[in-house]
């Protein structure tokens, strides 16, 4: 199925190569994992497109560590962080993620180390083919450092959990202007704030709280 894809897309690289061109032909580094799992093999398939497309793309690859670096505790070494930092660019395959026990989450370690902190996914319906709902058309930014993705729990007594949901001026400032500025960069008409501020008051009540300044401040501006 893997393969099939690769075939696939390297039929469409040549609309690629007329992009490529106008790319500099200065020869661009960028930090690849190829992750475990399928990764190694999807990653292949990508090169494998980047150079059918002509792209000038150099490859620094970097592999995960066997052990849990005491400096990320995760299996994400100082020296990935590093390259990432170094190129500014990088490409991610699949990574593993334990489940309810084991190390830190090797994808939670790279959006914290190098906060990135807005997960931007788009959702929207595909000509010719039917689901159940028709004209999708919606972009969906998470914040992706806080709230549940702080990581940090504890056991208070036996067969007792407590998780952490962290929520700060700052980080829910920063992906609101983030979405204002991607709706105004991609002429959206809308921005919409979800959250639980009925219920947790104070976490999602300074989230909504931030939201509705810089809605304000767009305002003004606009």
């Amino acid at each position: 199925m893997l393969r099939q894809t690769s075939n696939l897309l390297l039929q469409q690289a040549s609309c690629l190569q007329q992009a490529a061109r106008l790319m500099s032909t200065q020869p661009i580094t960028a930090t690849l994992f190829p992750g475990d799992g399928i990764g190694p093999e999807i990653s292949e398939a990508v090169k494998a497109i980047f150079k059918a497309a002509g792209a000038p793309i150099v490859w620094d690859e970097q592999h995960l560590g066997k052990t849990v670096d005491e400096r990320t505790n995760s299996f994400v070494t100082r020296e990935n962080l590093d390259s990432v930092l170094k190129h500014r660019i990088g490409l991610k395959g699949p990574m593993t993620t334990p489940i309810g026990k084991g190390f830190r989450s090797l994808n939670l370690t790279l959006r914290k180390e190098l906060q990135l902190y807005a997960n931007v996914r788009p959702c929207f319906s595909l000509p010719g083919y039917k689901t159940k709902y028709d004209n999708v058309n919606l972009i969906t930014i998470r914040e992706n450092t806080e709230g549940e993705y702080s990581g940090l729990e504890h056991e208070v007594v036996k067969g007792v959990v407590e998780s952490l949901k962290v929520i700060t001026r700052g980080a829910s400032t920063r992906v609101a202007e983030y979405a204002f500025q991607y709706a105004q960069d991609n002429k959206r008409a809308k921005v919409s704030a979800l959250h639980k501020a009925n219920i947790m008051k104070k976490a999602d009540g300074l989230f909504i709280e931030c939201c509705r300044e810089v809605a304000g401040v767009q305002q003004q501006q606009h």
